[in-house]
């Protein structure tokens, strides 16, 4: 079998231009094909890792956030609890010396009661004692009693201070002034101007007298020249004594 060339050539310059056409329309399209492929795969592999970096770093911030707000709220559950037992230190305290107050006022208040009833008893045993004293005063009083009296009132009316003579002048001064002389029994005529005299020169001027006679005063005197007044009788110096033990107590 003889070999054809030409053929041969053709055959050879066929499949040249075949090459050609499929590298030039086929080959080279599957090639940009596959480049954009590849470029997109690349692309989403490094999407995706760049996503899974951000995964890892939020995924890591979550965590710190976890961690910071672990701790704050450890934090805020110790400092509210310091807090809470402060307060109830504090209200212990507080109802502690609410209740000390209290006591204090029941003990003040039962200590009050108890002066005011032995103050009441006590009261209640002085009127007793001065209404027996009276009665029994009342009992002895007699002119002869009355007469001691008077003589105790001419000392005392002789023995004033200056400064009682002076308030008696004062006293004087008031218009149309009357002295008062009151007395358990009537006073004799006698003793009506020695009185009157005495009185006149401690007033330091002549006023009228008016005598009147008082069985309540038990017995004794009791002299008025305006606001001044002078008690020599058992009835007010039983009375001044009352006060006196009243006071005392």
């Amino acid at each position: 079998m003889d070999l054809d060339w030409t053929t041969f050539v053709l055959e050879i310059i066929n499949f040249l231009i075949l090459v050609w056409i499929l590298k030039r329309f086929l080959y080279q399209p599957i090639l940009g094909v596959i480049a954009r492929r590849r470029a997109d795969i690349d692309k989403s592999l490094s999407d995706a890792l760049q996503i899974r970096n951000e995964a890892n770093e939020l995924k890591s911030k979550n965590e710190q956030y976890l961690a910071e707000w672990e701790a704050k709220k450890e934090a805020a559950q110790a400092q509210l609890n310091t807090e809470l037992a402060s307060i109830r230190e504090s209200k212990l305290a507080e109802l502690e010396i609410r209740v000390n107050e209290e006591a204090e006022r029941r003990r003040v208040l039962a200590e009050r009661n108890r002066h005011e009833f032995e103050r009441s008893m006590e009261e209640k045993g002085i009127a007793q004692g001065v209404a027996f004293t009276s009665k029994l005063l009342s009992r002895l009083a007699s002119p002869e009693l009355e007469n001691r009296l008077y003589i105790v009132l001419m000392e005392d009316l002789q023995g004033l201070s200056q400064h009682d003579k002076h308030e008696i002048a004062v006293a004087a001064e008031e218009p149309g002034l009357q002295i008062k002389i009151q007395s358990t029994f009537p006073l004799d005529t006698s003793k009506r101007g020695e009185l009157t005299r005495s009185l006149h020169e401690v007033a330091g001027k002549a006023l009228p007298v008016v005598f009147n006679t008082n069985p309540e005063l038990i017995s004794g005197f009791q002299i008025d020249i305006g606001a001044w007044i002078l008690h020599a009788n058992l009835r007010d110096e039983l009375k001044s004594f009352g006060g006196v033990l009243r006071h005392a107590g």
